[in-house]
């Protein structure tokens, strides 16, 4: 039986080994911590449970097919529930909006309360819509660096329409022409930030990411987020994957031209297949470092990084959701602050996921689990414990004012994560969230592909590499790398030692 390498159990290291386990291969993994999902982790303290890493789970039939390639029913392994509400926005002058998973409901209630004309806020939601299906296997289910991707009907059917994707206006331009209500468009230009990207310089294409929130909708798993990696890790450890944790690969081989193994401290392990579920940086810098390496794709624009406080509350918030979004009031200051000045805003942009509201047990009984969030610039040698104190203190400062209750009293224990320790965890080039900024209309071109054109059966996945960051790229960028790599009975041998 053929032999894969897979380097990193994150979510896209996690698919890429259950689907090349499907095509026949003996699959191992080489994990450097001594537990399975890279961001998608989890910390009990104090008798809060807190998810680590992503907090937004959508589009969970990319999970599903997982477990049905196995023939298995996701529904008994994976067990999710979908949210009524979205997400609840707060804004400095004390108004608030709540973002319902009901269509119908949104566009009234949204046109109501923003006083903007329904049928404009539909045709927005519409053209997200046709900007998806547009692009979306072009762009997100096929490799762009592979020529027959580029000649279907659908790629010819997106370039003719070329004019409806907004490729040539910032996504905030896009809707600054399309609302009135400042507050509309800044709830629509949030969305750059889940690509880790400025609203400001990203392109208006990215306005089909709200598409993918409010059609699907937002679930959230039973256990959490952190059962989306761990489900996926019994899964692959019931199909025979081997998992070699506190096991960090130092090498990639190459002999003529091809990946034949990896080597760690324990040795040298003899491949046919090598992926790298690595940020793509390292993985030439550590892994690579004889190789020729595509400089021009590893000097892009790095995505933002996050600063993230931990809390457990002594206390329950009503008005509070599992998405609850509070607004700076200078947006374009904030996100300048981060991706020009490499620093963080006075007033920041704050986030808060709660899972205790629908995860009771993930916090004492009338108390919650605060996962609070801001957008932060990726590590460039800043004094992060200067900048987490004066951060912690305009968070507290903001969400005591709008929430009308002093919030510091009530935090009975925390934890902090900033952009130092999300790299040393993950090994996320400066701490970057979702690998190279898509700052850019080219960005996606400019992504690293998920294969060497230089080294044979040498693979990517990952949010550092083609399609992008996020859970539901991820997951695609492993169903990319599955298509490309041959079934096992049709892969010849001479490569391995």
């Amino acid at each position: 039986m053929p032999k894969a390498l897979v380097i990193g159990s994150g979510i896209g290291g996690l698919a890429t080994a259950l689907r090349l386990r499907k095509k026949g291969y003996e699959v191992h993994v080489f994990e450097q911590n001594s537990y399975a999902g890279g961001k998608l982790h989890a910390l009990v303290q104090d008798g809060y449970r807190f998810d680590l890493g992503p907090s937004l789970f959508t589009m969970p039939h990319f999970v599903e097919e997982l477990f049905q390639l196995y023939d298995l029913d996701p529904g008994v392994h994976f067990p999710y529930s979908k949210k009524l509400t979205v997400c609840n926005y707060f804004w400095q002058d004390g108004s608030q909006f709540s973002v319902k998973s009901d269509r119908s409901t949104f566009l009234a209630e949204a046109a109501h309360f923003f006083e903007e004309d329904e049928k404009t806020i539909h045709q927005y939601l519409l053209g997200n819509q046709k900007k998806y299906e547009l692009t979306a296997g072009l762009f997100l289910k096929k490799s762009l660096h592979k020529l027959r991707t580029y000649l279907s009907r659908a790629t010819l059917t997106a370039i003719v329409q070329m004019g409806d994707l907004d490729l040539f206006d910032s996504l905030n331009t896009v809707n600054q022409k399309t609302f009135k209500n400042p507050k509309l468009v800044q709830l629509f230009n949030r969305y750059a930030t889940y690509n880790g990207s400025s609203p400001f310089q990203t392109p208006g294409i990215m306005s089909l990411i709200p598409h993918l929130e409010m059609h699907y909708g937002t679930f959230i798993p039973g256990g959490g987020m952190h059962q989306i990696s761990q489900s996926l890790f019994e899964l692959a450890k019931q199909q025979g994957i081997e998992f070699h944790f506190e096991e960090g690969v130092h090498q990639i081989i190459v002999k003529n031209n091809s990946a034949t193994g990896v080597k760690t401290h324990k040795g040298h392990y003899p491949a046919n297949i090598v992926v790298s579920n690595m940020d793509i940086f390292p993985t030439y810098k550590k892994l690579l470092p004889e190789a020729e390496h595509p400089e021009k794709t590893l000097r892009q624009e790095r995505s933002s990084s996050a600063l993230i406080f931990y809390w457990g509350i002594k206390d329950s918030f009503p008005e509070l959701d599992l998405h609850n979004i509070f607004f700076s009031e200078d947006y374009q200051k904030e996100f300048n602050t981060i991706f020009e000045e490499k620093q963080i805003t006075d007033d920041p942009t704050v986030y808060i996921n709660i899972t205790s509201k629908d995860i009771p047990q993930d916090a004492p009984k009338g108390y919650e689990n605060w996962f609070v969030m801001i957008n932060a610039p990726g590590n460039y040698g800043q004094d992060w414990n200067t900048l987490k104190t004066k951060a912690r203190t305009a968070i507290l400062q903001k969400l005591s004012r709008i929430l009308k209750k002093p919030i510091e009293p009530l935090i009975a224990t925390e934890y902090v994560l900033d952009p130092v320790g999300i790299e040393a965890n993950t090994s996320s080039y400066r701490g970057a969230l979702y690998g190279a900024a898509s700052n850019s209309r080219f960005a996606a071109f400019l992504r690293h592909p998920n294969f060497s054109r230089k080294i044979n059966n040498l693979y990517f996945c990952g949010g550092s590499v083609h399609p992008g960051g996020g859970i539901p790229l991820c997951l695609l960028s492993a169903r990319i790398v599955a298509d490309m790599v041959p079934d096992s009975e049709n892969l010849t041998q001479n490569h391995a030692d």
